[in-house]
C-alpha cells in the first residue's frame, strides 16, 4: 500500500488516560453487544462481526473478563440495550473529507450533536456517501516495533502467511492490511506468533490526503475530532487530514 501511513492519524489517541482508557472499554462493549445482538450468536467463530470486536478489544488491552461479561450481558433476556449503527459523513477546514461512525439509542440527539460539533468548528455535514467514496474499508492492524527489534521481512512473511493483503513499514510500528472479514483470523494468527499489537480492527482508509496550511484550521480541526472523540455516542473518527 502507497501513500501516507493511516498509523498517523491516529497515533496520538493512543496511551490515554485511565479515564479515555474507561471511555474505550465503554465504547467497545457497546459495539460488542450491538454486534451479537445483530450477529444472533456469543460465540466468535459463529459471528464473524463479534469476531472483529474481540479483536480490537483485545488489541486495546480490554481484559478477557470484560469481554466474557459484555457477551453474556448482550445475551442476557434481561438486557433491553437498544443501540443502533449511524454513520455521517461530511467535510472539516479546507475540505478534509470526515466520516463519523456512531452507536446511538437516540438518532435525533446524536445528529444534532455531531452536527453542533461539525458547525463549531468550520466543518459541514453532508449527504449519505459523500466522501465515503474515496475511503476504503480494510482491517488494520497496528504491529508495535517500538524497540526496534522486528524483522521486517519475518514480520511481511508471517503477515503474508497469515492472510494479509499489505503491509507497510513505518518508524516503531507495522501496519498489516486485511480484508475486512479476515481481520479476526489474521490478528488471532499473528497473536500465536508472538506479535504485540497497538490497534486492530475495520477501519476506513482514506484513498487521499489534505494538508491544513492555516494554523486556525488546524486549531479548529483537531478541537473538532477531540470533541467528536469524547461524545459517547461516537464510536469512530476517520478522516483524510495529512497531520505531518
Amino acid at each position: 500500500m502507497s501513500g501516507h501511513s493511516k498509523w498517523h492519524n491516529i497515533q496520538k489517541t493512543k496511551g490515554a488516560a485511565d479515564a479515555k482508557r474507561a471511555q474505550a472499554f465503554t465504547k467497545i462493549a457497546r459495539e460488542m453487544i450491538v454486534a451479537v445482538k445483530e450477529g444472533g450468536s456469543g460465540d466468535p467463530a459463529n459471528n464473524s462481526r463479534l469476531a472483529t470486536v474481540i479483536a480490537k478489544a483485545k488489541a486495546a488491552n480490554m481484559p478477557n473478563d470484560n469481554i466474557k461479561r459484555t457477551i453474556e450481558k448482550a445475551l442476557g433476556s434481561g438486557n433491553t440495550d437498544n443501540y443502533e449503527s449511524v454513520t455521517y459523513e461530511g467535510y472539516g477546514p479546507n475540505g478534509v473529507a470526515v466520516i463519523v461512525e456512531a452507536m446511538t439509542d437516540n438518532r435525533n440527539r446524536t445528529a444534532s450533536e455531531v452536527r453542533h460539533h461539525f458547525d463549531k468548528y468550520g466543518g459541514n455535514l453532508g449527504a449519505t456517501g459523500c466522501v465515503s467514496w474515496s475511503f476504503d474499508r480494510k482491517g488494520v492492524i497496528i504491529i508495535d516495533n517500538e524497540d526496534g527489534d522486528l524483522d521486517e521481512d519475518t514480520v511481511m512473511m508471517d503477515a503474508l502467511e497469515a492472510g494479509a493483503q499489505d503491509i507497510v513499514t513505518e518508524p516503531a510500528v507495522f501496519e498489516v492490511y486485511t480484508d475486512p472479514d479476515d481481520l479476526s483470523a489474521v490478528d488471532e494468527a499473528l497473536a500465536k506468533a508472538g506479535y504485540k499489537f497497538l490497534s486492530a480492527q475495520v477501519e476506513m482508509v482514506p484513498q487521499n490526503y489534505v494538508k491544513l496550511t492555516d494554523p486556525e484550521d488546524v486549531k479548529k480541526f483537531e478541537k473538532m475530532l477531540d470533541m467528536l472523540e469524547d461524545n459517547e455516542d461516537v464510536q469512530n473518527v476517520w478522516h483524510n487530514w495529512d497531520d505531518e
